[in-house]
């Protein structure tokens, strides 16, 4: 095949996104508050060492200070915007709190990025 053929031969992704139609304004309303939530650098961290836990999907707030050097008052507070933002639940045992991913508000997340034409860093087998 020729390198004016190739160039002309459609294009055929493997990957179809699942974001189909634009977003209401309502739902955009409340992505946006997960986005921005999102737009701090430990929160982003917290998000994701939530997201690494590998037993039971739950974190405990005494594991998410070590790593930070911040005080727990602002581990506790950027663990509550994740949480009014709607991206990790709580509970509450004795003295301590559980964090895990509110995992249907981060696959709707996934899905609004989910852009035709953007490669995803798993390839297409």
């Amino acid at each position: 095949m020729s390198k004016v053929e190739a160039s002309e031969a459609p294009a055929v992704s493997c990957c179809i996104p699942v974001a189909a139609a634009p977003l209401e304004a309502e739902r955009a309303a409340d992505m946006a508050k997960m986005f921005k939530a999102l737009g701090d650098s430990v929160r982003l961290r917290l998000l994701s060492m939530i997201a690494s836990a590998t037993d039971d999907g739950e974190v405990c707030v005494c594991d998410l200070t070590d790593p930070f050097d911040l005080s727990a008052p602002t581990i506790s507070y950027h663990l509550k915007i994740l949480r009014e933002a709607g991206l990790v639940t709580s509970d509450r045992r004795g003295t301590w709190v559980y964090y895990s991913l509110q995992r249907n508000n981060l696959s709707m997340l996934s899905d609004v990025l989910a852009v035709p034409g953007v490669l995803t860093t798993t390839p297409c087998s």
